[in-house]
């Protein structure tokens, strides 16, 4: 009994001990600029997709991939569809690429097949195929309606 209520004291003291020797010196004007900077680094990833006359806005992954895409931007594409899924694009030149299975396709993905070839989902499904992230449209409501079932022109911008 005694040992249990030393042990219970030993703790108590610890905590407290470990309480007043926080040595976090960060100031709120610290922590507001952090958070204002993760702020922009999502800005600065956010791009504008235009479709006939409907826009959506999409963030792209931190990844080599989708800081290549970026840096093409503007894009005007016409887009093949494919499968009644699907829209693509095929690049002349390669982008860098690190495909994995994904298992699963969301509505509104940007992804590369291989290492030319743009693609952007408007329907969910399965799938066993190999692809590296690029994006991911915000909100994909209305997606497959502005994209309609035939060859589609998308333009990709930055956001302004």
């Amino acid at each position: 009994m005694k040992a249990t209520i030393a042990f219970i004291l030993l703790l108590f003291h610890l905590l407290v001990w470990s309480a007043c020797s926080n040595s976090d010196t960060t100031t709120p004007n610290q922590v507001t600029e952090e958070v204002i900077t993760e702020n922009d680094e999502v800005m600065k990833d956010t791009i504008t997709i235009t479709i006939g006359t409907r826009t959506f806005k999409a963030v792209l992954e931190s990844n080599e991939t989708a800081a290549q895409f970026k840096s093409m931007l503007p894009l005007s594409l016409n887009m093949q569809d494919l499968n009644s899924n699907e829209k693509f694009f095929d690049f002349a030149d390669g982008l860098p690429t690190n495909p994995s299975n994904p298992r699963t396709i969301n509505s509104g993905d940007l992804m590369l097949w291989q290492s030319n070839t743009l693609v952007m989902f408007y329907k969910s499904f399965s799938t066993s195929y190999n692809y590296t992230r690029l994006g991911k449209i915000e909100n994909p409501s209305g997606l497959a309606e502005a994209l309609g079932s035939g060859d589609v022109n998308v333009k990709f911008d930055l956001q302004k």
